[in-house]
């Protein structure tokens, strides 16, 4: 199978409050649960064409509730981001976050019980690893038995030791410059001040920096020339493999590791052999953004997956907005060619813009053609962030996150078009719009045969541009064009990213007949695949293949050679 993840939110997806207010609290705004991922829930997602579920946000955070009731330590206010708190700055990573659970005591069970749900209705489960930094207010009171708290025989006296978890800032209180105070009648005391998660080495973070985190040391002395010291294994190597088997042992089927470039490969290297040892199923997905690291990361590092970010995603972002060629796709792929399986390609996830947002496309329409391409041009896994398909625009002032065209991580919310998709668990279709219901159906139809056809799903690649450059009724700016194959089975694809059709001629140059040992073949009768019509075409590299392709959309013609 093709994977295709469905990243959500718990915490927003389900949360049927029609009138959240900025800055609301959770018993003001209400908030999504593990409960809301019904049978009905998992089928309708899995219906879209998903096989991979990611739940982001899943492992205990910091937050602003009070759960002090329940025996977890409440956090400062001044350093958490919102009232909910960011899924990244883990407060207990043997814990699962509260605000998910119906029962607060019985929150593993309910955790357990959605691992069970999600592999019934046939889709594997995904959670978060965040082992680069965790919340300045760490505390594990779910710690196993035998295992130490992250910091607890740290020697603070030392700037960077090999032995201790985290790195200090020795003899020095935490000056941020940030408000230190929050909601709270006295301000947040640290001391000695730790290193902040992105790379911060000193007592004064600022609102930009990652301020709410603090960074786990893996054996590399950042302040004294990088020089790294991994013999013996640090500590925090040890705990961080025993977190990973803490829950690969709960049948989850992989991990999305955060900032996975901001840990040491030598690690990698050593724990994930380690966790697929005992779970040979479980896969890595790398958040990892420097192109000159991914071999290593892969082939190195064992990781399954990483982000196709500044190479595809960044690349049909601007092409979306009219800044560069659709030409330039061509560049992306051939840069990772030998690794192109590992690729995970993206239009959302829950850093970027929203597509439909007025900072990106302010149309969820216009990126259609950059779907199909993401998710139809090679084999590797494709994501889609739970509200793109019904075109959600992250246009919400929803607290700590602004107006920014993102959906908020931070705050307790129900975004608009989920709310209604899901309508009280019903999924009925009755409060969409018109418009939101072609978008999910188109969205619906291209993941699904993403595995529905087999020259989609595991066929060869041949990319048409360089035939098509300055081509008479062909612009390479705005159209662009391949083709797959497998066994006799052939889908030629054109995408337009212009908003008005376009009568266009493709030219197949005589290397792809050769390359796939296919005759040319003049009036074949093609199924286009999006519409479900059939139309006669020409296939030859002797003349142009006539088409006309609709604006803002693509045509994937299946042919049997």
């Amino acid at each position: 199978m093709k994977k295709i993840i469905y990243q959500v939110l718990p915490r927003l997806f389900g949360n049927g409050n029609e009138k959240c207010i900025k800055n609301g609290t959770l018993r003001q705004n209400g908030c999504g649960k593990m409960a809301n991922f019904t049978p009905l829930a998992l089928q309708k997602i899995k219906e879209l064409g998903a096989t991979d579920i990611w739940y982001t946000g899943l492992i205990e955070h910091a937050t602003q509730t009070d759960y002090s009731r329940y025996g977890i330590q409440p956090d400062h206010p001044a350093v958490v981001k919102g009232k909910a708190g960011s899924p990244y700055a883990i407060k207990d990573y043997y814990d699962i976050d509260p605000d998910l659970a119906m029962d607060v005591p019985g929150r593993m069970q309910e955790f357990e019980s959605l691992v069970e749900r999600t592999h019934q209705a046939g889709l594997r489960f995904i959670m978060d690893f965040v082992p680069n930094h965790v919340a300045r207010q760490y505390h594990s009171d779910q710690l196993p038995s035998g295992v130490k708290q992250l910091g607890e025989n740290d020697n603070t006296d030392f700037a960077f030791t090999p032995t201790n978890n985290f790195y200090y800032i020795p003899h020095t209180e935490l000056h941020g410059r940030f408000d230190m105070l929050g909601d709270a009648s006295l301000p947040y005391h640290e001391y000695p001040a730790k290193a902040t998660g992105n790379d911060k080495f000193d007592a004064y973070p600022d609102k930009n920096d990652w301020y709410e985190t603090v960074k786990l040391n893996y054996g590399i002395d950042y302040q004294g020339g990088w020089q790294r010291y991994f013999n013996p294994v640090p500590d925090t190597w040890h705990k961080m493999l025993h977190i990973l088997l803490f829950w690969a042992d709960k049948q989850i089927d992989a991990f999305r590791c955060d900032m996975a470039e901001m840990v040491p490969v030598e690690f990698w290297e050593w724990a994930i052999p380690q966790v697929k040892a005992q779970h040979p199923t479980v896969e890595f997905i790398a958040e990892v953004y420097n192109p000159g690291q991914y071999r290593d990361y892969i082939r190195r590092g064992h990781f399954d997956y990483l982000y196709d970010k500044v190479g595809l995603y960044d690349t049909l972002f601007a092409v979306i907005q009219g800044r560069q060629s659709a030409a330039a796709i061509s560049a992306c792929w051939q840069q990772v060619g030998d690794i192109q399986e590992h690729m995970l390609t993206f239009l959302e996830n829950h850093d970027e813009l929203r597509i439909a947002s007025r900072f990106f496309a302010d149309d969820p329409r216009k990126a259609i053609p950059a779907l199909v391409v993401s998710a139809c041009m090679n084999t590797n896994p494709m994501m889609i962030y739970a509200g793109q398909e019904l075109g959600e625009a992250g246009m919400d002032e929803e607290g700590f996150s602004g107006q920014d065209g993102r959906t908020t991580i931070f705050d307790y919310w129900s975004p608009y078009t989920l709310r209604r998709w899901y309508n009280g668990g019903d999924f009925d279709g009755k409060k969409l719009t018109r418009d939101e219901k072609a978008l999910l159906k188109t969205y619906t139809r291209v993941l699904n045969l993403c595995n529905s056809e087999l020259a989609l799903r595991e066929g060869q690649f041949f990319d048409l541009t360089y035939a098509n450059v300055g081509g008479w009724r062909y612009n390479e700016r705005r159209q662009f064009s391949f083709v797959r194959k497998a066994d006799k089975e052939l889908i030629f694809v054109v995408v337009n990213f212009d908003a008005e059709p376009v009568d266009i001629a493709v030219n197949l140059p005589t290397h792809l007949f050769d390359c796939f040992n296919i005759p040319e073949i003049d009036g074949i009768k093609a199924h286009e695949l999006l519409t479900n019509k059939y139309e006669v075409i020409n296939f030859s590299p002797r003349h142009a293949t006539d088409l006309v392709v609709p604006g803002y959309s693509a045509k994937l013609l299946k042919m049997r050679m």
